[in-house]
């Protein structure tokens, strides 16, 4: 558990780090209260932004006024006419020990894995792409309607055995951790697996996170070559979304084993080809200065696991109270968890219920907001859609609180669910 006091001691180093990135910067008094967390947290970040605009104006879309290296904190960036050659140097936002990683940035994490997929035609062309049942579904609208030379494959039964059996055509597998927790588990107990490409959506890990270490040591084993793609906004801007920012990350590319890695080598030059002709270059700008910090991700790894603990409370506390008004508890990310109502809900109904549920709390004094987004020091509540079943819930993303106020909010969550959507509710 950790106290009030502790977690408003932690979340002043988090300000304080972030004031370190500005020029000039300022007196940074000890928060008092969450929410004094939360609007701190953001006007720094406000702050950044706007010194890197001011200084950085040289910065255009034509890069016609200098021909000077820019940069952001300890990235450094060269580009030409609208970023579509961007070259970025600086440290890797992973910490998955010794891996080289040949990264592309991208304007966000879609336009990352959007890149990725419609580089797969020209350079492999037609392909099985293996997925778990309920990956993310943005992933899958996008795969149905945009990337028709893959032939999506949901594995459903006896993920290892699946995965294990050998096919004439290219199969690439796609894990993220929207699935849950035993299905990502039984990717990684597959012995042999019959792939001739991973990728992997890290965006819901941490960015040194012992999954990711697991899985690149699973590819390892099994010599299977792995891209990542990820989006930055997320868990990489100690909850204060500096900027839209995405990547695809070619792990260890080069010690692929010379098959796989002749098949496979025109995949990273062809993603940047699409990169450049989707538009989808990142911005320097979006890229958080402090990341080259050493304390980023000591502060980094605290917020996580804190999440991490608060979400283990709340699924135990849902199991119990909200008997058969769960859906899923149990993703292998372990960031956020999902209710039902015995009322069948839609988008629309879903939306609402967050809103409302998050109003009606929020007015209580609690710190919870509707927001489509996680990772947060406040809660947030949003509709979800699960691809698999087609059926609508609403999503609760943990937030890094402190101990006491979590579980004072989980019990206010479980008590206004069960009054709003329980039978009674739906009679």
């Amino acid at each position: 558990m950790e106290t009030i006091e502790a977690y408003l001691a932690r979340k002043h180093q988090e300000l304080q780090l972030l004031n370190a990135c500005l020029r000039r910067p300022h007196a940074v008094p000890a928060p008092r209260s969450v929410m004094e967390v939360v609007r701190h947290k953001f006007q720094f970040t406000a702050a950044l932004k706007a010194e890197h605009a001011l200084n950085d104006w040289t910065a255009t879309e034509t890069a016609w006024a200098d021909a000077d290296d820019h940069r952001a904190g300890p990235f450094a960036f060269s580009y030409d006419y609208q970023r579509a050659d961007l070259d970025v140097r600086g440290p890797s936002f992973y910490a998955a020990g010794g891996s080289r990683h040949d990264t592309v940035y991208t304007i966000s994490g879609m336009a990352a894995i959007a890149a990725l997929l419609l580089a797969m035609r020209p350079a492999l062309g037609t392909a099985d792409l293996l997925m778990l049942p309920g990956s993310y579904g943005e992933t899958q609208e996008l795969i149905a309607a945009h990337a028709r030379h893959l032939h999506p494959v949901t594995l459903t039964r006896d993920l290892a055995n699946a995965l294990a059996q050998p096919s004439p055509a290219p199969r690439l597998l796609l894990i993220d951790s929207s699935a849950t927790t035993s299905r990502f588990e039984a990717v990684l107990s597959c012995d042999r697996p019959a792939i001739d490409l991973l990728i992997f959506d890290t965006t819901c890990f941490a960015n040194g996170s012992g999954r990711i270490r697991r899985v690149l040591a699973w590819a390892r084993r099994w010599d299977v070559p792995v891209v990542m793609v990820r989006s930055h906004t997320k868990l990489d801007s100690l909850g204060a979304e500096y900027g839209r920012l995405g990547s695809v990350a070619y792990v260890d590319w080069a010690t692929a084993s010379s098959t796989k890695r002749l098949a496979l080598a025109a995949l990273p030059e062809e993603t940047r080809n699409a990169v450049r002709l989707l538009g989808g270059a990142a911005l320097p700008a979006h890229f958080p200065p402090y990341v080259g910090i050493s304390a980023y991700r000591a502060l980094t790894a605290r917020r996580v696991a804190a999440i991490l603990r608060n979400s283990r409370r709340a699924r135990r506390l849902f199991a119990t109270t909200l008997r058969g008004l769960t859906a899923e508890l149990d993703f292998a990310h372990g960031l956020y968890v999902t209710l039902a109502s015995h009322a069948p809900l839609d988008e629309v109904t879903a939306r609402q219920a967050a809103t409302a549920m998050s109003d009606d709390l929020r007015r209580a004094g609690l710190p919870i907001r509707h927001a489509g987004s996680f990772g947060f020091d406040f809660a947030a509540t949003e509709w979800f859609h699960d691809a698999t079943t087609d059926r609508y819930s609403v999503r609760v993303a943990v937030p890094d609180l402190p101990t006491a106020i979590w579980d004072e909010l989980t019990d206010a969550i479980a008590g206004w669910w069960s009054a709003h959507q329980g039978r009674s509710a739906a009679a």
